[in-house]
């Protein structure tokens, strides 16, 4: 028969095995990069919060509880495959942004913008720009990791949100551009020809 110390030993070895399944799945860097963009996550959504008590067009504060819906959605399937190493209960959603891809070009003459000093000077605006820094920001940051990460899980989860990030930045746009906060300058048809002709084809060589 086996005695306590050697039951108790056992058991902890048993524990430590099921430990290692669960908890020791990842590389140090990994683990280290997980954590930044967790962090990262939590920063947006937190900033949202922040921000929905200011913003004053309805159609903004549309776009920041959808993304921040799915914000948290996110959130909880990156933290559930962190912590598992497991496919998530919910696996990665797709972003549909609502915004039409109407944008208007060229440039129109303002105020010069300087920094703003006093938080009852932000606009709509400056909320939509921060929220735009927010998401392209994620957008990189989830992109640099996805390429070492070396669990196959957490690596497909972050993998498959870099879109997901994008779309929620093309939404930002589209909105600041409709509204006339984000000009998209452009080329004159003849430097745009220029520009568009500069490259030709290459042929397709066969493998050797």
């Amino acid at each position: 028969m086996q005695n306590n110390n050697q039951m108790q030993g056992n058991m902890q070895m048993s524990q430590n095995m099921g430990n290692q399944g669960i908890s020791f799945n990842h590389g140090a860097h990994e683990l280290l990069d997980s954590h930044e963009l967790v962090g990262n996550l939590i920063g947006i959504i937190e900033q949202y919060q922040l921000y929905d008590q200011h913003i004053q067009d309805q159609e903004l504060k549309d776009i920041l509880e959808r993304q921040s819906s799915f914000l948290l959605q996110m959130y909880n399937t990156v933290v559930e495959t962190f912590q598992t190493g497991q496919d998530p209960q919910v696996p990665t959603q797709q972003y549909k942004m609502q915004e039409s891809n109407e944008i208007t070009y060229g440039m129109t003459a303002g105020q010069p913008k300087k920094p703003k000093l006093s938080v009852g000077e932000f606009s709509d605006e400056c909320f939509s720009s921060f929220m735009l820094g927010h998401t392209k920001s994620a957008s990189s940051a989830l992109a640099m990791a996805a390429v070492e990460m070396n669990h196959p899980v957490l690596r497909r989860i972050i993998a498959d949100s870099v879109p997901n990030m994008i779309e929620m930045s093309y939404e930002l746009f589209l909105y600041q551009n409709k509204k006339g906060y984000y000009q998209v300058p452009k080329l004159n048809d003849q430097d745009m020809n220029v520009m568009l002709n500069a490259y030709t084809k290459a042929p397709q060589q066969g493998m050797h």
